[in-house]
């Protein structure tokens, strides 16, 4: 027997008036709860569809395309994902996670764009830096995809940043191509203490400007004693930089790229259940061998660390550096493919129309009449929604 499947949104349907009760909301956060509410429904309006062979008729409403909205990134991950296909170079790939520590937490909700653009500024650095010293074989110029990520298992808040590096470098003439060892790119813990400390100066310049605000100061800057305390504090620490074994080709980079790039805090099917209220989600336990674990939550609270992964309108979540940042990659991917194998054959662009994607992806045909199952349905007028709706 098949189990309810809930979303995301029923948490918002059932729950919401209870969380405006107990806390306060962004202007980004209602947005994202309106969207998610409404995707997919009557209130976006649509199109009606028809059967070509039987008349079968069905409405097909809009989708909010939020990047907060569990339903809405299958399309948008494929369609990403397909563009990137055509960029992959004939080589390994590493993967590199950095992560914040947790004192930083609190000052980073309250500094969102600010702090989290440090943590890509300050892992670019870093790994721009490790690619041009000689003593790790490579000297030029590296590039890499940086993808970040706000979220625990258990939706906490948890910086970090993902990060797809081919292993090499392209010569400071872009002459050569300058492959790397095969098991290792940097040594990590090397990696992680130049990390912290160029972290840590971007973030301490920010304070001396006054651009940091503190947890129940808004509009006010801590005492500088609180400031430098915390610095002090998180400098002691360990930072952890984690590095992945190497992928072993294109096709691993790609299924890489699809679980971690368009990923939100939590997927529909991890919900559970929605009772009493209280919600029971599904996650896996880091810490326990990556065993699959429940959670039960007030609903309430459920609401609230979601919504602690809402970034701020225009934050850019994928980011590209070196060779492969988009003022570069149209002249470095084709050049840099030569120097590693003339004759490679370059990978191309996939053409699909969003039915071709939902049935390679799914195995669904969308298109396909349920009521006959043989017919396609065909748009047949417009649904109008109700009112203006900001779908951005």
């Amino acid at each position: 027997m098949n189990r309810q499947k809930y979303e995301v949104a029923d948490v918002f349907n059932r729950h919401d008036n209870d969380f405006y009760q107990r806390f306060s909301i962004s202007p980004e956060q209602f947005k994202v709860m309106n969207l998610l509410k409404i995707c997919r429904t009557a209130s976006l309006g649509g199109h009606l569809e028809q059967c070509d062979q039987c008349g079968h008729e069905r409405p097909a409403y809009n989708s909010c395309r939020n990047r907060h909205c569990p339903k809405c990134q299958t399309m948008v991950k494929e369609q990403w994902l397909n563009n990137r296909r055509s960029e992959l170079l004939p080589c390994g790939y590493f993967h590199m996670v950095f992560t914040l520590p947790h004192d930083l937490n609190p000052v980073i909700l309250c500094n969102k764009k600010p702090l989290l653009d440090v943590l890509f500024d300050a892992v670019n650095v870093t790994l721009s830096r490790f690619g041009k010293d000689p003593q790790w074989r490579l000297t030029g110029k590296i590039g890499f995809i940086g993808v970040l990520h706000t979220w625990s298992q258990t939706l906490m808040d948890h910086f970090h940043l993902h990060c797809l590096i081919p292993a090499g470098v392209l010569s400071f003439d872009e002459n050569r191509w300058n492959p790397s060892r095969k098991k290792f790119l940097f040594r990590i813990k090397s990696l992680a203490k130049a990390f912290k400390r160029i972290y840590l100066e971007k973030l301490t310049r920010l304070y001396e400007k006054k651009e940091v605000q503190f947890p129940g100061n808004t509009g006010c800057f801590a005492s500088p004693n609180a400031f430098y305390k915390l610095i002090a504090t998180v400098r002691k620490k360990e930072w952890i930089a984690y590095a992945k074994r190497p992928f072993a080709g294109p096709e691993q980079v790609l299924e890489y790229l699809g679980r971690y790039t368009h990923r939100i805090a939590i997927s529909n099917h991890r919900i559970l259940d929605i009772q009493d209220g209280r919600v029971l989600f599904s996650y896996r336990d880091r810490s326990d061998n990556n065993r699959k674990k429940t959670m039960n939550l007030e609903a309430v609270e459920f609401i609230r660390r979601f919504l602690l992964h809402v970034l701020p309108d225009g934050f850019v979540k994928i980011r590209y550096y070196g060779f492969l940042a988009h003022r570069n990659k149209n002249r470095c991917i084709p050049l840099i493919r030569k120097l590693i194998d003339p004759d490679a054959v370059d990978p191309e662009k996939i053409e699909e129309t969003a039915a071709e994607i939902m049935l390679r992806v799914t195995g669904m045909n969308i298109s396909c009449c349920r009521a006959c199952g043989k017919g396609t349905m065909r748009p047949i007028m417009a649904i109008e929604k109700p009112e203006i709706c900001d779908s951005s």
